[in-house]
């Protein structure tokens, strides 16, 4: 059974335990993700997803792809212009898909920096020190 997946503007066609690389996910190597946009299921075709569908894959790294170089050029113009482009990509395993799978309870990424809680012993938070008053200011104020 294979299907038809979108992610990251684009469709892919899968099946069970096909290895593919798709746009970056905010994702860390082992997690599990889960896929609702499915466009096709065997022979279910959805109008415009098919209901209660899920494709879940496991992600296996982060990567960037390989160089690609983009060159401008218009003949007898003296105008060239040479750039390269390096894709993030990730590296993701499919281990399952259906209708009406078990939610996948997603492991979740790392969290947003947290705000830094001061110390509850009773030390209070140190007072930036006072800046020292330049050569010049202190002969004007003498």
């Amino acid at each position: 059974m294979f299907a038809v997946i979108k992610t990251g503007g684009k469709q892919y066609r899968v099946s069970k335990d096909d290895v593919i690389a798709i746009e970056k996910l905010e994702a860390e190597a082992g997690s599990t993700i889960v896929f609702g946009e499915v466009l096709m299921l065997g022979d279910q075709v959805g109008a415009p997803h098919v209901d209660n569908a899920q494709v879940t894959a496991e992600v296996v790294r982060q990567f960037r792809d390989d160089k690609v170089i983009i060159f401008k050029k218009r003949r007898r113009k003296h105008y060239r212009r040479r750039n390269g482009h390096r894709q993030h990509l990730t590296l993701v395993k499919i281990t399952d898909m259906g209708v009406g799978l078990a939610a996948v309870a997603a492991k979740p990424a790392k969290a947003a920096a947290a705000p830094k809680v001061a110390k509850e012993d009773g030390a209070a938070a140190k007072k930036p020190a006072a800046k020292k008053a330049t050569k010049k200011t202190a002969e004007a104020e003498a």
